[in-house]
C-alpha cells in the first residue's frame, strides 16, 4: 500500500530535449518528464543557439527561438492544471449540477441499481 498520491501522468523517457549549437551541432538529452525537460533547458539553453523540448510523438512543443521557457513553463503548467479539473460532461435526466460519469447524483445511482436488477 502506497502513502501517499499516486502519480498522474507517466513518461517512458520518450521527451527530449534537442540542444542545438552553430559550432558543436546538435545534442539530444532523453528526459524522464516535462519538469526534468524544462531544467534542463534551464540549465544549458543560454549556451547553445537554440533549445528544443520535442514530445514522444516528434513533436516539437517548445523552441527557444519562439519563446522564453519561463514563459512557455508557466502556460504549460496553467494548461496541466486546466486538463487536471475537466470532468465529462453527463446529461442528467433530474437536471443535477452535481451529477458525472463518475460521480452520480443520488437519483441516478438509484436509477442504475434499479435497472441493474
Amino acid at each position: 500500500m502506497t502513502h501517499g498520491l499516486e502519480p498522474t501522468e507517466e513518461y517512458d523517457g520518450s521527451i527530449t530535449v534537442r540542444l542545438l549549437d552553430d559550432e558543436s551541432g546538435t545534442e539530444e538529452l532523453r528526459c524522464s518528464s516535462y519538469e526534468d525537460a524544462i531544467e534542463r533547458v534551464k540549465e544549458r539553453g543560454d549556451a547553445v543557439t537554440a533549445a528544443k523540448i520535442v514530445d514522444g510523438d516528434g513533436s516539437v512543443v517548445f523552441t527557444s527561438a519562439e519563446m522564453d521557457i519561463d514563459d512557455w513553463e508557466s502556460i504549460w503548467q496553467r494548461e496541466k492544471r486546466r486538463q487536471s479539473v475537466h470532468v465529462e460532461d453527463r446529461d442528467c435526466p433530474y437536471d443535477s449540477v452535481s451529477c458525472f460519469a463518475d460521480d452520480l447524483c443520488v437519483q441516478c445511482q438509484i436509477d442504475k441499481v434499479r435497472d441493474g436488477y
